[in-house]
């Protein structure tokens, strides 16, 4: 049974409004882009899987989708929150919004941290991408489940391995589908998952 979407860290949720408009309308656009590709979306079953993210300011902070959003259609300013800390230690996530944070969020805390140039993660499920790249671009561990501090240590390492990459993807070897993009905008680390994809058709 699939636990996507299951929170794994100590989520400190501060109820307040919805990240500012001019915050999260660019960010809402893209990922309808991405559900409209498949790439973010629900499975037969109705578990939800994808979120995407955006650095904020103070640079350590940044807006992300919140928990179980994979599967809406449409998403409103609800449907955002407001990361303010994290602590891959404690394994403790402090966001304030209308929704709790996604279950990735340390994840996409660990792209952040390792480089100021890193605005925008999106993870996405694509089962074509996942095997064509799993071992061939960075990719975690397969003993490391999605969501955890091992996760964001793996991604860390990886980012410190690969300071060239070929693609800016990152393949979750214990995540099966699991694939995460990474840009200086959200325009960039759309267009890495977006051209692959193409690609990949016009092959088959």
């Amino acid at each position: 049974m699939r636990d996507e979407g299951t929170i794994k860290f100590d989520c400190e949720w501060i109820d307040g409004p919805a990240p500012g408009w001019h915050k999260i309308r660019t960010l809402n656009e893209w990922r309808q882009l991405m559900y409209e590709a498949g790439l973010i979306g629900a499975y037969s079953d109705g578990i939800g899987f994808g979120n995407i993210s955006i650095r904020d300011t103070p640079a350590h902070e940044f807006i992300i989708t919140g928990s179980a959003t994979g599967g809406l259609q449409e998403l409103g300013p609800e449907h955002f929150t407001h990361v303010l800390d994290y602590d891959f230690e404690e394994n403790r996530v402090r966001c304030r919004g209308p929704i709790e944070a996604s279950s990735e969020s340390l994840t996409h805390a660990s792209f952040y941290e390792a480089s100021r140039g890193i605005n925008a993660v999106i993870h996405i499920h694509h089962a074509e991408l996942w095997h064509t790249y799993l071992n061939k671009l960075p990719t975690t561990s397969p003993d490391v489940a999605y969501g955890t501090p091992e996760m964001a240590r793996e991604v860390s390492r990886l980012l410190k391995e690969n300071t060239r990459p070929a693609k800016q993807l990152v393949v979750m070897g214990g995540h099966e589908d699991g694939v995460m993009a990474y840009g200086n905008s959200l325009g960039h680390a759309a267009s890495i998952l977006l051209n692959c994809c193409d690609r990949m058709l016009r092959q088959a």
